[in-house]
């Protein structure tokens, strides 16, 4: 029997598919043929024989839920975590992300990726859009083939950069060496890995990076143009003093604010602005935790859901965030607008379907991932309900939701599967050494300190 055909057959108890019609059976398993979902099983048929040589494990004490998709992280920051504290956007990036960035090697890319990595598995994650930077991109594509993580990928694309003109190139150099990485990246790994064309944020692009960057996803099918928006308040004020309009409304006079573009923050929107995202289906990527430790502000998430725009859920940087939870992040996107908009707001089945099925979505990756369904890949994660953290009341129904994301950890995941292969098994890691990525990213941020002058 090939890879392709291998079966196992997953006995779990609740199975919290996050399919349209939001079913949740309370007893059940998921056969799973090579990378795809054959089959979601109710009780009976999971305790059925399954067909010959099917690996079987026994998971009855665990919940099923897909994998999380996370659409906004810098995983090329990670090695930063903790180096950035208490400084508003421009101030983190100019003085302190910029100069860490510049000063990346090849083996310190590599190493801030795996530790990303590392994290994100373990706490359930299992597809990410990520925005590198201009250096060692290969590094952050290298470490995802390895790990068996699926991403959008791309580099950062700046042409402007006086604060740090080491992480800058020439427009016509950044856009080859980003066409050349789209060549080699897009739907590559059995489709696991796609590039995102990923121009940093209006302050740090040119209009012509700007238009040439989004033209060029018109040759890739599916490419999605990545970039950052509307993020703080002193951001907006130097995009007015440049555009002459808000952050929206300039993507929209360049022709690049379409069902493609995928915006990171969007928390600053004029009433026309968010009718341009409404009409444009423009998507929003979601980042609570980041927006409030930089000070930017809590973005109007149920505004933007009501007028039916796209909205999913990323934890973007670790240096302002602390971490690539998504757990947090789906935790604070419920409470953060319960203040202004009633309890009733951001109810827990909402929340978990912006980072399940609804990053699927934005992804562009809706038909493949985002909820356990036959026929979608099989990324699933198993949560271990039954901890001291965890409400006494049975797992189950309704109930199952908030248990999820208003007491979950990742401490919850017990096992995670991408593409049908387990790359995180009862607690331990199957394609990377823990310990031995812990160690190397230390060492490279040594290395990395000493050469920006700086103590951490």
């Amino acid at each position: 029997m090939n890879g392709t055909d291998r079966r196992t057959l997953i006995r779990t108890g609740a199975v919290v598919t996050m399919d349209a019609a939001g079913c949740i059976l309370p007893q059940g398993g998921i056969l799973v043929r090579g990378p795809v979902i054959e089959r979601v099983l109710n009780m009976q048929e999971a305790q059925a024989p399954p067909p010959p040589g099917t690996d079987i494990l026994d998971a009855r004490g665990l919940v099923a839920i897909p994998g999380f998709v996370q659409t906004h992280l810098h995983l090329c920051q990670t090695l930063f975590r903790g180096l950035a504290e208490d400084m508003e956007l421009l101030d983190w990036l100019q003085l302190r992300i910029f100069p860490y960035e510049a000063a990346h090697s090849a083996a310190s890319m590599r190493a801030s990726a795996m530790l990303g990595i590392a994290e994100l598995v373990r706490g359930g994650t299992t597809t990410v859009m990520d925005m590198g930077s201009i250096h060692h991109e290969e590094e952050i594509v290298r470490a995802i083939q390895e790990t068996g993580l699926r991403a959008c990928v791309g580099k950062s694309m700046i042409d402007r950069n006086e604060a740090e003109p080491r992480l800058s190139e020439t427009t016509h150099d950044v856009l080859t060496s980003t066409l050349e990485q789209a060549k080699l990246w897009h739907n590559t790994a059995g489709g696991r890995i796609r590039y995102a064309v990923a121009p940093r944020f209006v302050l740090s692009c040119s209009d012509e990076l700007l238009r040439e960057a989004y033209a060029m996803t018109a040759a890739f099918p599916g490419m999605l143009l990545h970039t950052h928006a509307a993020e703080n308040p002193k951001e907006l004020e130097a995009v007015r003093r440049r555009c002459a309009m808000g952050n929206i409304e300039f993507f929209e006079s360049l022709g690049i604010l379409q069902s493609n573009t995928c915006l990171a923050h969007c928390v600053w929107l004029s009433p026309r602005e968010v009718d341009l995202l409404a009409a444009r289906q423009a998507r929003v990527l979601h980042c609570p935790s980041s927006n409030l430790k930089l000070a930017s502000g809590i973005a109007r998430i149920p505004e933007l859901l009501s007028r039916g725009i796209p909205v999913s859920l990323g934890a973007d940087g670790a240096p302002c965030n602390n971490t690539l939870n998504m757990f947090t992040e789906m935790r604070l996107a419920s409470l953060l607008q319960k203040p202004a908009h009633g309890p009733a707001a951001m109810p827990a089945s909402l929340v978990l379907g912006l980072a399940t099925r609804g990053g699927a979505e934005a992804l562009g990756w809706g038909d493949r991932i985002g909820s356990l369904e036959a026929g979608k890949n099989a990324d699933i994660v198993l949560l271990d309900l039954d901890r001291p953290w965890m409400p006494a009341v049975e797992p189950e129904g309704e109930v199952l939701y908030t248990m999820i994301v208003h007491s979950g950890t990742p401490e919850n995941v017990r096992s995670v599967m991408i593409d049908g292969a387990w790359v995180y098994r009862n607690g331990e890691h199957t394609r990377l050494d823990e310990q031995a990525v812990t160690a190397a990213a230390r060492s490279e941020l040594r290395a990395l300190l000493r050469r920006t002058h700086r103590k951490g």
